[in-house]
């Protein structure tokens, strides 16, 4: 069994990847070709912004977000504190600062009611300037965002979107027009291979209906290319998705599209049918706490993560243990995330101006499941089942 089966994917998209790439290879043109164009205007598409504008990887696709809204020295940008590295450290490469904040206990995303706490407290801090939040659709699920949006206007606050996760996930009491990561004023998301939708390398995306952002993301990612060139009008970076990639996504995002993200969901909603059902009655001193879907909304499911917990509140789990049980019987596991960002040693000197307890018993307690859109009932029905006699 695998955590996230590509080879299986790649099988059951072989013939049109292959075509694609053999069409590539046939131009010669594999920095800049056609099929980038093509796929930003289908990316931008699908989820309803008014520009895509590719780059080199995810990491690229938030630093160019911060660049564009000149955020640097002086400026603070809030940071969920249960998630990955990278959310935080494009902040720091800037020279702002990162601020840490909690996140909701059952969507694992950032909680509205610390960021405001947050916000409250670094205003006193008169060297520091409050510019933006970065909100992370963790494992396929997007943010509160009619939240954050209502606290982003009170304090004149930006709200970049890292959807890396959360490609084509929906929130329909938000918008029906709109998918991750279009949500914020600014999104992004990667190209990893083992996102919701990747590709067979490394690749990035930026979403905005700003034009004036789209049109100085375009030169930034080109070197701060001006009217040609030759002509720098702004230091930039070199951030440029290559047309292989660029042809792989396309194909990739039909079949996303066509099934993978309802496939997905189908299989999550069979392991959560199981879990609750096969635990609900379950004397044991673990429980098995599946993730959480406000109404309304719809996950990509990067992971499907379960929370471990001990009802008596007097216990820890094994997860080591655990997970070695069940590598032992053939089931990839994962954990995102077993350390804090505000606990990362290179934050380790970073002021924190409020606590973030569910951050820390989540990083205790969660564990990724296999999840991939080619998933079969049997073996979901094994991962539940192993997973529930090993606890």
């Amino acid at each position: 069994m695998q955590f996230r089966d590509l080879q299986q994917q790649y099988r059951h998209l072989k013939a049109d990847i292959d075509r694609a790439v053999a069409e590539v290879m046939a131009s010669g043109s594999f920095i800049m070709g056609e099929p980038v164009a093509a796929l930003e205007e289908e990316l931008a598409r699908h989820v309803g912004a008014k520009h895509c504008v590719t780059c080199a990887n995810g990491t690229d696709a938030l630093t160019l977000a911060l660049k564009v809204l000149g955020i640097g020295k002086g400026d603070v940008v809030f940071v969920p504190d249960f998630t990955f590295f990278a959310s935080a450290e494009v902040v720091a490469e800037e020279g702002a600062t990162p601020v840490f904040v909690d996140v909701d206990p059952s969507t694992y995303n950032i909680s509205p009611r610390s960021l405001e706490a947050a916000i409250e407290r670094v205003r006193d801090d008169l060297a520091l300037h409050p510019r933006a939040i970065i909100a992370v659709d963790l494992f396929g699920l997007p943010a509160d965002y009619q939240a954050l949006r209502a606290i982003a206007r009170q304090y004149n606050l930006v709200i970049i979107e890292d959807g890396a996760q959360a490609f084509g996930a929906t929130n329909s009491q938000l918008s029906t027009s709109k998918k991750a990561p279009a949500y914020g004023d600014i999104g992004t998301t990667s190209f990893f291979p083992a996102k919701p939708l990747g590709c067979y390398g490394d690749g990035g995306a930026i979403f905005t209906d700003n034009d004036e952002w789209a049109a100085t993301l375009r030169s930034l990612r080109l070197h701060g290319r001006g009217s040609d060139k030759y002509d720098n009008v702004r230091v930039g970076m070199n951030s440029r998705l290559d047309t292989l990639q660029a042809a792989i996504l396309r194909v990739k995002l039909k079949a996303f599209a066509d099934h993978g993200l309802a496939d997905a969901n189908r299989w999550a909603q069979y392991y959560t049918q199981l879990i609750e059902g096969t635990t609900r009655f379950s004397r044991k001193a673990v429980q098995v706490v599946p993730p959480a879907i406000p109404k309304g909304c719809t996950s990509s499911w990067a992971q499907y993560t379960v929370r471990l917990t001990v009802p008596s509140g007097d216990g820890t789990v094994n997860r080591d243990a655990l997970q070695a049980k069940l590598k032992a019987k053939g089931i990839p596991t994962m954990v995102y995330y077993p350390t804090p960002m505000s606990r990362q040693t290179a934050f380790r000197g970073l002021h924190q101006y409020i606590p973030t307890p569910n951050a820390e018993m989540l990083s205790r307690s969660v564990l990724s499941l296999p999840m991939h859109p080619y998933l079969t009932r049997e073996e979901v029905r094994t991962v539940v089942e192993t997973l529930v006699t090993s606890l």
